[in-house]
């Protein structure tokens, strides 16, 4: 008994190995490979050669104490800065799209394409925040090009190849799945966003290359790896083609600079323990935990204490999901927003706007007579809370710059100043007159990643 089942153990197996080792058996198992679609997508994948010159400075310069000592002292020399990475073309008329990190500030820019042809390019729009650059090739037409598909159709476990020049070797093809949607938690320098992620392999010089799905349609731009070596590890990020496809409407239309609708408010994501104290039955969605009075959300009906769960029926479970959603549907539109309060899910209508200049920044330099030259301030409004991240609740006089006297005295950039002996500074225009007026001995009092502090000096 013992020995019939052995055999047929044995059998089993055998015809299991069989089946994993099948032999191709006609010409179209034989020929199957990623070749034809490498060679319809590789022509639209294009290297790049940025160059940059950036002014040597002493370590001392920002020092508080020895900075104004060494203001003068042993200035270095312009230097070129290069950098390596890849691009994509988007269009017959020669728009391409890169990484930030790669072009920006760039003063040359050398694109060369799959067959040796060399273009220069001009960067027509370009966000460090959200690392992409739009390109225009200068006298280009008739150029290969990928099509955007809409990202949100991605699923985790397609196959995706990954075209890009990494280490300046020549163009490579690397292959791999979706490993991930929604990484919202992954930061790389400035940049803070919604990735898609890939084991592809991603190494240094693929930053701006293609993540392409089966068809050839471009799904992502490769942005960066997780990885404590410097190689590729597996766990590699790329930015979502819908945000590229916002990115090449807005240079289109002449923007410079890259404009996402605002939100003003302030949220958290909802863990276990939050969704246990706000009574959810599933962890998910993000808390309003405070709301600007121009807030195009608090126009809508949202509140404080209201669980955002989506936004265009996408599931939004943190603050980078919900901003990205927002920038996708790009200004002038609107979004449907799912709220949850207490046990009643709402829909409600948002307006995608930009942050308010009201009221207007009104930026003021004090001039070389003034009690602190050179000092650089800006009232305080919502586009200045979108572009240095300050709480909702700020409010009053930013310092941009201190100014060489400032910087001695311990003035920062990014301090908000609330008064001068005393007197309450509410605008940028009243602040060299309050100096003048308070004499020899002069206290400042400022707002600094909310602690207040005092400053004195003499003059």
């Amino acid at each position: 008994m013992f020995r019939i089942i052995l055999i047929s153990f044995m059998l089993l197996a055998t015809s299991l190995s069989a089946q994993v080792q099948k032999v191709p058996g006609s010409q179209a198992e034989i020929s199957l490979s990623f070749a034809p679609l490498v060679r319809a997508a590789a022509p639209a994948v294009v290297n790049i050669y940025a160059s940059r010159v950036v002014q040597a400075r002493s370590p001392f310069l920002d020092d508080p104490v020895f900075g104004n000592f060494f203001r003068d002292f042993g200035a270095g020399r312009p230097r070129v800065q290069n950098s390596l990475g890849s691009g994509v073309i988007l269009s017959g008329d020669g728009y391409v799209v890169s990484n930030y990190h790669v072009v920006g500030q760039a003063t040359d820019i050398r694109v060369v394409l799959n067959d040796r042809r060399e273009y220069s390019a001009t960067v027509l729009l370009g966000d460090e925040e959200s690392d992409l650059a739009i390109l225009k090739l200068d006298g280009a037409t008739d150029m290969p090009h990928l099509d955007l598909r809409d990202s949100d159709t991605v699923e985790v476990g397609e196959l995706v190849l990954a075209i890009g020049n990494p280490f300046g070797v020549g163009q490579t093809v690397t292959s791999g799945i979706v490993s991930g949607l929604a990484r919202s938690g992954t930061a790389t320098g400035n940049t803070r966003g919604y990735f898609i992620q890939t084991d592809a392999p991603i190494n240094p010089g693929n930053s701006g290359g293609a993540l392409i799905d089966v068809q050839g349609r471009l799904i992502g731009v490769n942005t960066s790896i997780l990885s404590r070596s410097g190689g590729s590890n597996g766990i590699g990020f790329a930015i979502p083609a819908a945000l590229v496809a916002q990115f090449v409407d807005q240079a289109r239309s002449g923007t410079d600079r890259f404009e996402r609708p605002w939100a003003g408010i302030s949220g958290q994501p909802v863990d276990a323990d939050l969704s246990e104290s706000l009574g959810l039955v599933v962890p998910g969605g993000v808390v309003v935990s405070e709301l600007h009075p121009d807030s195009p959300f608090r126009t809508a009906g949202i509140e404080v204490g209201d669980v955002i769960t989506a936004v265009d029926g996408q599931p939004v479970n943190t603050p980078p999901e919900m901003i990205y959603r927002m920038s996708i549907r790009g200004l002038g539109a609107t979004a449907k927003v799912t709220r949850l309060r207490g046990d009643t899910a709402e829909t409600v209508v948002v307006d995608m706007i930009a942050a308010p200049e009201v009221p207007a920044r009104d930026a003021q330099t004090l001039g070389a007579r003034e009690v602190l030259p050179g000092l650089h301030l800006s009232n305080i409004n919502p586009g200045v809370l979108a572009e240095t991240g300050l709480p909702l609740a700020s409010k009053g006089v930013l310092v941009l710059d201190p100014g060489p006297y400032g910087l001695r005295i311990g003035l920062q950039a990014g301090d908000i100043l609330r008064s001068v002996n005393d007197q309450a500074i509410e605008a940028a225009d009243r602040v060299g007159t309050a100096l003048r007026r308070a004499g020899s001995r002069v206290t400042l009092e400022i707002l600094r990643g909310g602690q207040l502090a005092q400053i004195r000096f003499r003059v």
